[in-house]
């Protein structure tokens, strides 16, 4: 299947400020493929080394950190060629392994004629106790779930996403575009990126295979939690992990410790919470209390929301039965929107390479779903679910802060076009929101 960050392993490949490449993202997301595949096509051969699967590599880097010892032996214990400039060399699972990552930055310092990368299923909670970390010394890229653009072309419909890549001017899509489009959405409703699922859908077309490889993932993402240095933090990530669907499931989405457990702080969950968004299982979402730059500045730490990594996931995780994508819009409205909030806002990540934030205020109340910093623009950004463009909280938003509101942004399912400020995105267009929001900022 075609991975579009494919093309940023290549330009890694040729850069001349290239350093080692340490790939991040959740399990289950293809980092070992992508590797493993970038390496097979450009160059002559991968030397691979999984320091799970073999753990007894772990010792070329305890006795040494001088890369011209350690390579010589890794070759002759994994029986693998390896040649300057034309071997991959792929450290994976080394998230448990401090003295691999360590050694990251003796390559880039002592030898940068190696093209080395490094992933590991958990590598998010490695990096963020930076205890061996080699700052400055390497090079991140960051694998997410397939993309709704990239289902297309896994799903034999290139052609709607080459017509979506093509579209230069804000005006309706045609519906001999628009109603594939929105049928392969609900499909990926149900599917989600992740690429095991994708293929098994791909090669069988079965609905049941889905929900079986889904369930998989779950519970692989599951017993990682076990992994959690403090044996006491398990449950604490578990019962997180299962309330997340009754977290979405309120109109007002704001996560709620004490739907967690009743009577819980966030002094007993606050660790919990944060190690699954360092597992990149979840975003985290802050309110702002106004629309300036940074967006940080203005955040409220006190009151976030919490969205899974990926759509299919958080359908399979919440029971929702696929058969709902057969009848109508009803996938898109069940659930309180959730599945399409959710969507949104796992399509928005990889562009603005970061979560959003939301807006909101109390008495009378009024919630605006994302807000994004699109260059030294604060764009907000409200989703539905349906037709219904009704959007009360998007109107106040921008009578309130008119002077840094140049464009608002509406997901739904009408069809692409500007009205009175606001551009409405089709929510099968939400790949391209960057391209059209640069597009409509021209038009303005």
């Amino acid at each position: 299947m075609k991975r579009i960050a494919m093309q940023q392993l290549i330009e890694w490949k040729e850069s001349p400020y290239r350093k080692p490449l340490i790939v991040k993202g959740v399990r289950q997301v293809g980092k070992t493929w992508l590797l493993k595949e970038f390496g097979r096509r450009y160059y002559d051969n991968v030397a691979y080394f999984n320091f799970d699967e073999t753990p007894e590599y772990r010792d070329f880097f305890t006795t040494t950190k001088d890369v011209q010892r350690i390579l010589p032996n890794l070759a002759m214990a994994g029986g693998q060629d390896i040649v300057a400039g034309k071997t991959l060399i792929v450290f994976d699972e080394i998230q448990d392994c401090p003295e691999v990552l360590n050694s990251l930055k003796y390559f880039c310092e002592n030898a940068p004629e190696y093209h080395v990368a490094s992933a590991g299923s958990l590598l998010g909670i490695a990096l963020a106790t930076p205890s061996s970390f080699p700052v400055g010394k390497v090079d991140f890229l960051t694998i997410y779930p397939m993309s709704f653009q990239e289902f297309l072309m896994a799903t034999g419909s290139s052609n709607l996403a080459t017509y979506l890549n093509q579209i230069d001017e804000i005006a309706p899509i045609p519906e001999a575009f628009f109603n594939p489009l929105a049928e392969k959405m609900k499909m990926y409703f149900v599917t989600g990126g992740m690429p095991e699922v994708v293929y098994r859908w791909v090669k069988t077309q079965s609905v049941g295979q889905i929900q079986s490889v889904l369930i998989d993932i779950i519970n692989a993402y599951e017993r990682d939690f076990m992994k959690h240095p403090e044996t006491k933090e398990y449950p604490k990530i578990a019962r997180i992990w299962n309330s997340l669907p009754s977290q979405l499931a309120r109109e007002n989405k704001k996560f709620l410790y004490n739907v967690v457990k009743e009577g819980a702080r966030a002094r007993e969950y606050k660790d919990a919470l944060e190690w699954l968004v360092n597992a990149a299982l979840i975003y985290k979402t802050f309110r702002i209390t106004a629309p300036g730059i940074p967006l940080s500045g203005y955040e409220d730490l006190s009151a976030f929301k919490i969205y899974l990594s990926d759509v299919g996931v958080l359908r399979r995780l919440a029971k929702l039965d696929p058969v709902a994508f057969r009848e109508g819009n009803r996938l898109f409205t069940e659930f309180k929107g959730s599945l399409t909030e959710n969507f949104v806002l796992q399509s928005l990540v990889p562009q603005f390479d970061a979560a959003p934030h939301y807006w909101s205020r109390l008495n009378p109340s009024y919630e605006v779903d994302f807000v994004v910093q699109h260059e030294n623009d604060i764009i907000p950004i409200e989703v539905k679910s349906d037709t219904n463009i009704k959007s009360r909280s998007l109107k106040k938003y921008a009578e309130i802060f008119a002077s840094q509101t140049k464009l608002r942004i509406r997901f739904s399912m009408n069809n692409l076009r500007m009205d009175d400020g606001v551009l409405n995105i089709p929510l099968f267009m939400v790949d391209e929101t960057d391209r059209l929001i640069r597009i409509a900022k021209k038009n303005l």
